[in-house]
């Protein structure tokens, strides 16, 4: 099964926003069936790894990805970009098929 991939600007922004918590945690990245195309990417900050969870590391920051959500994520990579329109992190997934304009929706069909 391929990897998924963290850049080293969002593994900065891991490292930054877990150190503002104050807690040792990492990000969780799931996908979850909904949204405008038929899944979603949700991102939230997770203390324990799962028994299961692949758990990606890079520069000090850790990424727990759950079995069912790397299915769809496999060969993606986590990136975190700084626009005019806002900060966001974004998943380059090559896995989907099409994408709504908010971009945290996707299809595989």
């Amino acid at each position: 099964m391929e990897q998924f991939a963290i850049t080293e600007r969002a593994a900065a922004r891991i490292a930054e926003i877990v150190a503002a918590e104050g807690r040792d945690a990492a990000l969780r990245v799931a996908v979850l069936a909904g949204g405008c195309s038929g899944f979603q990417y949700r991102f939230e900050l997770d203390q324990a790894p799962q028994a299961d969870d692949l758990v990606i590391e890079r520069a000090g920051a850790k990424v727990l990805v759950d079995p069912s959500s790397m299915d769809l994520l496999a060969g993606s990579e986590l990136d975190f970009t700084d626009q005019l329109m806002g900060s966001h992190f974004a998943v380059r997934n090559p896995n989907a098929k099409s994408a709504c304009g908010c971009g945290t929706s996707f299809s595989v069909d």
